[in-house]
């Protein structure tokens, strides 16, 4: 079992604007000219803003929507649980079964997506029986500016009255806003209050949920007085959400590495999940992986061969590919499961 180049995988009709960046990044609509990326027409479809890279996961609700299929027509899924050691390795199952870990997304903001907070792993064990909650970060790759957390202490009372009144001006002119450069690595903790900006680009790792509680929803096609709060009622869904006033320093301690940086770009997300930046040459040991080539061209080889790769795939990477060596002028983010 070698690697395995990942189409895209964007469920359709969500409810903020996106798709382009995604199609430019991918090349898939015009193809490439030498490697680079092309214009993109004005007819790619709109409101297909994520791409689920190497999903086991599926979107709140849905049965299969979200899931990733592989070449043979079964789903990611499917595959893991038939042979989890040859997908995860040994020592991952031992301490996490058949538990991937991991949900990898392409995220195109094409409109500054609402403020919302996601549950931690004690809030979705308490009140959704579920093993994850949804801590996520972000690998910028244009550069965007994003709302992170309160700058002051926001009681119960009145972030359920911003919520009921939908005070949109309320709700940003409380939180922090965080400049993203091209390359930047920011980890989001769950309960944070984020909303990224209009033109956002991002690599998204998280935990393999999807648990979303809107705080704001005016404006955008949802419903979110019914289907902003997990089915828990806003009472319970928003006592998820961290209402602490955070300095400006508590805002930057959550940036990882930049632009230059390669290697493990946020080590303090290592309990969750681990993202890291290899340029060629560089040597990787056996490990369950999704891959996102973000830059140049180059060759991925291993004991099933040489594979090319080029900007804009992405790769599915078992754990019983054995050791790989990337090749060439190429940039990939190597994202993995947390650590057994």
């Amino acid at each position: 079992m070698g690697i395995e180049q990942l189409a895209a995988n964007q469920p359709a009709d969500r409810f903020y604007a996106g798709g382009a960046q995604i199609a430019r990044f991918r090349g898939e609509t015009t193809g490439r000219t030498a490697g680079r990326h092309v214009a993109v027409p004005d007819h790619v479809p709109d409101h297909v803003p994520e791409d689920w890279v190497g999903s086991v996961t599926t979107l709140f609700g849905e049965d299969e929507l979200g899931l990733t299929r592989l070449a043979d027509g079964r789903t990611l899924r499917e595959h893991v649980a038939a042979d989890p050691t040859a997908w995860l390795g040994a020592e991952h199952v031992a301490r996490y079964g058949d538990d991937a870990g991991l949900l990898v997304k392409l995220l195109d903001a094409g409109e500054r997506l609402p403020v919302h907070a996601h549950p931690d792993r004690a809030f979705a064990a308490e009140h959704l029986g579920l093993t994850h909650g949804k801590t996520e970060a972000w690998v910028a790759l244009e550069a965007a500016d994003v709302h992170l957390a309160f700058t002051r202490e926001v009681g119960a009372d009145e972030l359920a009255g911003w919520v009921a009144a939908q005070d949109t001006a309320a709700m940003l002119g409380a939180m922090h806003t965080l400049h993203l450069e091209r390359g930047d690595a920011v980890l989001v903790p769950a309960g944070t209050p984020h909303a990224i900006g209009a033109g956002a680009f991002v690599v998204e790792l998280q935990e393999p949920t999807d648990l979303s509680i809107l705080v704001e929803w005016a404006g955008f096609a949802i419903d979110g007085a019914n289907l902003g709060h997990l089915g828990l009622g806003f009472d319970v869904a928003l006592r998820a959400v961290d209402r602490r006033a955070w300095d400006s320093r508590d805002v930057e301690r959550l940036r990882g590495a930049r632009i230059g940086d390669v290697g493990d770009l946020l080590p303090a997300a290592a309990d969750f999940f681990r993202v890291e930046r290899w340029r060629g040459p560089v040597a990787w040991d056996p490990g369950y992986a999704v891959v996102v080539v973000t830059a140049g061209t180059g060759v991925v080889s291993g004991a099933s061969g040489v594979q090319a790769v080029e900007a804009g795939q992405t790769w599915l990477v078992p754990h019983c590919a054995g050791p790989l060596r990337l090749h060439g002028d190429v940039e990939v983010l190597r994202c993995r499961p947390p650590a057994a």
